[in-house]
């Protein structure tokens, strides 16, 4: 057992091939130009359906529309890759409006939130149960996620997921900004957001885990929009075979 990075980290098997280097790197943690806000929720569901849910944003449309849902998700291509034992979704839309939470990031960085935004979301998943997701706003024309630090407001949302039983998880979520690091008040008001809107992740994850447990002779319908879930879950399936091979 390891406590690093404000989160305590168990190896549960063989301690000879524990190592602290395989721990992830989380630059925003110990760095002095990122703060950080979570809490934990428990979660009646498989934890391979919470992966899922943040590797395709696309349910923000409907699940999340008053606070980070729009359209233009809907309308925005992704796309997915692996990379080693990683799966990356990302979507970029351009030239739109701001939806509510990320019209209030951007009143908090001192930028005008009646103007067109580009917007990114980069979503990364790392076995066990970790997801990492890149995600910002930025003035129209002025590089996206490369722009610079005046003219973006930019986050990293924190998924780390730990299983506890087939049917329940345990699920550490927050968010780390780059942006008015210096300003408590506005840590608790995004972490207070944010609770409201993993909030309806749980209710939608925990009602689909029922159905799932109701008839479990059915399988999960995949479509395109999946495939960073899909990817996830075969790196996960590749490992445990691995480890019960060996």
């Amino acid at each position: 057992m390891i406590e690093q990075h404000g989160f305590v980290w168990v190896w549960p098997g063989d301690a000879s091939r524990a190592s602290a280097d395989q721990l992830p790197h989380l630059h925003w943690a110990d760095h002095p130009e990122w703060a950080y806000g979570g809490g934990l929720y428990h979660i009646q569901a498989d934890y391979r359906l919470m992966i899922d849910n943040l590797m395709d944003l696309t349910h923000e449309t409907y699940v999340h529309a008053t606070s980070i849902g729009q359209p233009e998700i809907d309308e925005a291509p992704c796309k997915t890759v692996v990379e080693g034992d990683s799966a990356i979704t990302s979507r970029f839309m351009h030239n739109i409006q701001a939806p509510p939470f990320w019209k209030m990031a951007m009143r908090a960085h001192g930028l005008p939130d009646d103007q067109p935004v580009d917007r990114w979301q980069i979503c990364r998943f790392s076995p066990p149960s970790h997801v990492m997701i890149e995600v910002g706003v930025a003035l129209a024309g002025t590089g996206g996620v490369d722009a610079p630090k005046d003219k973006k407001v930019y986050s990293i949302v924190v998924d780390f997921i730990t299983p506890e039983t087939e049917t329940s998880m345990w699920y550490f979520w927050g968010m780390a900004r780059n942006f008015r690091v210096e300003d408590r008040a506005l840590t608790a008001q995004i972490r207070d957001g944010q609770g409201k809107i993993f909030a309806e992740d749980l209710e939608m994850l925990e009602r689909q885990q029922a159905n799932l447990s109701k008839w479990p002779e059915r399988s999960l319908l995949k479509l395109n929009i999946d495939a960073g879930g899909v990817q996830a879950r075969k790196v996960i399936e590749r490992l445990v075979a691995a480890e019960q091979a060996a």
